[in-house]
């Protein structure tokens, strides 16, 4: 794709369809309640949202109480820390401690105090905590320049005496994912990791995460979680924190915007990325238009039997004009400059950059001037950030900046051209062979094996030390790749005695994720997959460069499967008047009608955007997180304000963690699930 060009589904290998019915209009997402995720985990439960108190043994055992240390005179403490600080983060302290011993402690937020370049000022106050309150626990942050840092204090809940974080090396405390100050006296009955529900709306999974850090006064990495979820929709997941008590996580509710936690239990281990089966969808689409209403039922039975080609979707690649495989490239061929620019430059209508943005990459890119850069740069921009920092300390060198991205977000660009190759492949067996049945040398799941007749979802290799705190700027979902239990064992290439006895379906047929272990089919798709790198003068069998992890050949590889059926699949034809009424229960609307509430939203369009209002619950949500997302829902409910009868269907199924909801509805639409595009529609209705 060219330069300043949106990314269309064709430009990542998204052709083809298994039916050939004629498909019909309908607007994904117009709503954000509209797509409806709940997370299934490894024993095949739906994880909903069914409760926000806490369990009575557990108001039993965490009720807070004030230690008796803390019933004194803090005036002397507080005139020697005037004498390092000056009056203003001196009453700021003291604020804390009044609510602190008022009893408030669990419910306060931390205080920051005033931005400092120097460290052995800020050292001094670390030690002032550590000798004089000991009771407070602080640490540090970025301040709001880059040079500066601030020093964070909040109240040492779990009474560890302040001992800090270097109290113990990093080696020692075996470089723990997790913040653990400040719990060091947790019960040894107890499981070391709260988890619980985490239901957000219209938010992504990090910046949600990141919010409730910020609450609690915890890093993000301590929390753990199976998958990242879309932000525009309404979502359900696990989510662990370590050694967090649940009145704690609880006392939140009332404050939180568009977020509830509830459903808490200790547990021995925290969540790790992959660790579930798959989601549960409930999507409704409006403004639905077809020839006929048998065409409606005709395709929404053809996707429950059929299926739809498993295809990466275009969330796999990123939503701006500089898709991730466009990077991942330039990676895989040791372009360190390139991929660098192509992170950093001012990018040309991207959907989800603001123009201050965009004044940001187009300063930087005339100036180089790194501090100024930093200090307008929005943090959720991890990569550049990351980028823009080691490039501070070391000049020039694109390669260390490039590894100073955190891994998983590094790694997701080489994945996606992984996925962009597999696409390509998955179009020409089925634009070559259809969806009829399986021939010589496809490639499938062999049935030999003791389990595994079924797929097996896994996380990718690169994926399994999850440390760093991830946060794309470009990307909703991180799905898994598929990758069997045994390697190569578990596939094997059909042959003609296969096909006499009709071992296999097409049900059966997978493609490869390029690797050092994966095999291809013995028939031409084979040929797509080293023709296409080779354009992109990559090599699938030989290292361009030494540094592994940026090489195909030295990943394990993996399998996809070519098709792939929703599960627990039903679908419903509805009619609306009223384009602000929601068409589908959130797991919060459940809660409130069950607590005497009648469940309903009221939407209203303000000037500040479009909100939701639980009714009888006092709590709003945002809708959308930015201006244009706001004007999007105002204009389709201005469109909507004639209240003729439309026709909505709302579909619900399960599918596996790698798979996109977005491919079955392009599937039943026949059109694309660009967001571009869908915004148009919008704009028509």
């Amino acid at each position: 794709m060219g330069a300043g060009k949106t990314m269309e589904e064709s430009d990542v290998g998204i052709s083809c369809y298994i039916s050939k019915l004629p498909g019909f209009v309908g607007i994904l997402k117009q709503r954000y309640a509209d797509f409806i995720v709940n997370e299934v985990d490894l024993d095949g439960n739906v994880v909903r949202l069914t409760s926000l108190d806490l369990p009575p043994e557990m108001t039993e055992k965490e009720e807070s109480k004030v230690p008796d240390r803390l019933n004194k005179n803090f005036d002397t403490e507080l005139e020697f820390f005037r004498s390092l600080v000056g009056d203003s983060d001196t009453d700021s302290l003291k604020c804390l401690i009044d609510k602190i011993q008022n009893g408030a402690d669990d419910s306060t937020s931390p205080i920051v105090l005033s931005p400092s370049s120097d460290k052995a000022h800020r050292t001094a106050v670390h030690n002032f905590f550590k000798e004089k309150l000991k009771f407070l626990v602080t640490d540090t942050v970025d301040g709001p320049e880059a040079s500066s840092k601030c020093i964070r204090v909040r109240f040492n809940s779990g009474g560890n005496q302040n001992r800090g974080r270097s109290s113990r090396k990093r080696k020692e405390r075996g470089d723990k994912p997790f913040d653990s100050r400040g719990s060091e006296d947790w019960p040894v009955t107890r499981g070391k990791f709260l988890r619980f529900h985490l239901y957000k709306e219209n938010k992504d999974t990090q910046e949600t995460l990141r919010i409730i850090g910020k609450m609690l006064g915890i890093q993000s990495k301590s929390f753990g979680f199976s998958g990242t979820k879309d932000k525009r929709a309404v979502t359900t997941q696990r989510v662990t924190v370590f050694k967090m008590h649940a009145s704690r996580l609880a006392s939140l509710n009332n404050r939180l915007i568009g977020i509830k936690v509830g459903n808490f239990c200790y547990v021995n281990d925290g969540l790790l990325l992959g660790q579930l089966l798959g989601n549960r969808f409930t999507i409704t689409l409006r403004g639905v238009v077809a020839d006929s209403q048998d065409i409606i039922k005709e395709s929404a039975d053809a996707l429950g039997k059929q299926g739809f080609i498993n295809y990466f979707g275009l969330q796999r690649f990123g939503s701006g004009t500089v898709p991730t495989h466009i990077i991942g490239a330039a990676l895989l061929r040791g372009e360190w400059s390139k991929a660098v620019d192509l992170i950093l430059d001012p990018r040309e209508g991207d959907i989800l950059f603001l123009d201050d943005v965009a004044k940001v990459r187009e300063y930087y890119k005339e100036t180089n001037d790194i501090d100024r850069t930093l200090q307008q740069l929005p943090y959720n921009l991890v990569a550049e950030r990351a980028i823009l920092q080691c490039l501070k300390q070391c000049p020039g060198n694109h390669l260390q900046a490039l590894i100073g991205v955190p891994r998983t977000l590094r790694m997701m660009y080489v994945h996606s051209y992984q996925s962009y190759l597999w696409n390509h492949a998955a179009s020409a067996l089925v634009q070559k062979y259809g969806a009829r049945g399986v021939v010589l040398g496809d490639l499938v799941y062999s049935k030999d094996n003791t389990g595994v007749t079924s797929l097996r979802v896994c996380s990718c290799k690169h994926e399994d030390d999850f440390e760093e705190d991830l946060t794309c700027s470009n990307l909703d979902e991180l799905p898994e790749l598929d990758f069997p239990a045994d390697g190569n064992q578990c596939v094997k290439v059909v042959d003609a005695d296969d096909l006499v006895k009709g071992t296999y379906t097409i049900d059966d047929v997978v493609l490869p994720l390029p690797g050092s272990r994966a095999i291809y089919p013995a028939n031409d798709i084979a040929d797509i997959y080293h023709d296409l790198a080779g354009k992109d003068k990559i090599s699938l069998t030989e290292n361009a460069h030494n540094i592994k992890e940026f090489s195909i050949t030295s990943m394990t590889g993996g399998y996809r499967r070519v098709f792939q059926k929703p599960l627990d699949f039903g679908w419903e034809i509805l009619t609306y008047t009223d384009g602000n009424r929601p068409l589908a229960e959130t797991d919060l609307d459940i809660i409130l009608k069950s607590n005497g509430s009648n469940g309903a939203r009221l939407q209203q369009d303000t000037a500040n955007g479009t909100k939701f209002n639980h009714s009888d619950s006092g709590i709003l949500s945002d809708v959308r997180s930015n201006e244009e997302a706001s004007k999007t829902e105002a204009d389709s409910a201005a469109g909507e304000s004639d209240y003729q009868t439309q026709t909505a269907l709302k579909l619900q199924f399960t599918l596996p963690a790698s798979s996109y909801a977005t491919m079955a509805i392009r599937e039943l639409l026949k059109t694309s699930t660009s967001v571009a595009f869908h915004k148009t529609l919008n704009h028509r209705t």
